[in-house]
């Protein structure tokens, strides 16, 4: 038996559309070469005044009412998962994803080959749907390059992704089990299976299955777009907590083997920003001083940086690829990510307040 849990609140048009998101995620299930048993929508919060419920029956979903609680994703999951879990078979399955995300249509009926491969969580590979204008443009190329990146490592991930991950309840019972008998580090909720204290609840998911000794995958043929921010500033938030989060996981769990990877990306992200600030205070100093030359070393970083920009996009069009080997279109928003970085990195180590 596959179910699919949705959490779900203010039923929102797509840019372009007359369509609510949440029609087009049900519409996405229903259409499925391998049909989920159940589609259950998680109404939470303000889900249940805003018409989420309404339009989700519409759309053909059963809808279960969250009661009103602060743990926004994570809260509406453990509320179902918290009174349904144990009653499942440990060989059903469980699809948990974002009310923004529509899935190819063989997604379900791929995930489950890698499922009777002997994987209990599948993760999903994620494109931006259209819309954001420009910030838009560059958020599709950045996703691009991600799904490039997992499809040429045979589906190696760091994260199974909130916008769709199969997982068996065997796993997420375990997951339940090891929080219990302090197996994994204290959450504060040990009869749930998501963080609630957690900023990316998905990626403490994945840190707990990987201690408890499960392999995740996601697989390039587990294909689906998600919305994409439509402003500068609602961009910032998402990353600043996707990045945050990141950071505090790491730090819950230590330096152990299955973390280890990720803190040396931390490391690497961290020399990448500092390789950056040293390019662009050499130019800087150069043109203002007028001892400006161009040494062949930064020729070459800054061609490769451009050939890099290119083809890595190229999934995308030869359009975007050529937009994308401009220096001035893809090295400001690498700069804006990088800012956002450093101030996840700042705001992790003075434990500063955050929410969203």
């Amino acid at each position: 038996m596959l179910t699919v849990l949705v959490p779900a609140h203010k039923a929102g048009h797509m840019e372009g559309s007359d369509t609510p998101q949440i029609v087009e995620t049900i519409q996405s299930l229903q259409s499925q070469t391998t049909k989920p048993d159940r589609i259950i929508v998680l109404a939470n919060n303000g889900g249940l005044t805003d018409g989420t419920i309404e339009v989700s029956q519409a759309a053909g979903a059963e809808v279960v009412a969250v009661p009103p609680n602060p743990d926004k994703k994570a809260g509406a999951l453990n509320y179902w998962l918290g009174r349904q879990l144990e009653s499942l078979d440990d060989q059903d399955l469980i699809l948990v994803m974002d009310a923004d995300s529509a899935l190819n249509p063989d997604f379900i009926e791929n995930g489950l080959k890698y499922i009777n491969k002997g994987y209990h969580c599948v993760g999903g590979i994620f494109l931006g749907k259209e819309g954001g204008g420009f910030v838009g443009i560059l958020q599709r190329n950045e996703y691009a390059r991600y799904a490039r990146d997992v499809a040429r490592k045979k589906g190696r991930t760091l994260v199974l992704t909130g916008t769709a991950t199969i997982f068996t309840a065997e796993c997420l019972k375990d997951v339940v089990a090891h929080r219990a008998s302090g197996g994994l580090p204290d959450t504060g909720e040990v009869s749930y299976v998501y963080d609630t204290k957690a900023l990316t609840e998905d990626n403490e998911l994945t840190y707990a299955l990987m201690h408890i000794g499960y392999d995740i995958i996601a697989p390039p043929e587990c294909g689906l777009k998600t919305e994409v921010m439509e402003t500068w500033l609602s961009l910032a938030k998402q990353r600043y907590r996707w990045k945050r989060g990141a950071v505090e996981n790491n730090r819950h769990y230590g330096i152990t083997r299955p973390t280890f990877r990720y803190w040396c990306l931390q490391w690497w992200g961290t020399l990448g920003i500092n390789a950056t600030v040293l390019y662009l205070i050499t130019l800087t100093i150069g043109a203002i001083s007028g001892t400006l030359n161009f040494h062949p070393l930064w020729i070459a970083i800054t061609a490769l940086y451009v050939l890099e920009r290119a083809l890595t996009v190229r999934a995308r069009g030869w359009k975007q690829s050529l937009m994308a080997s401009a220096i001035i279109v893809e090295m400001p928003y690498d700069l804006f990510l990088q800012a956002v970085q450093v101030k996840a990195l700042f705001g992790a180590a003075f434990r500063t307040n955050t929410t969203w």
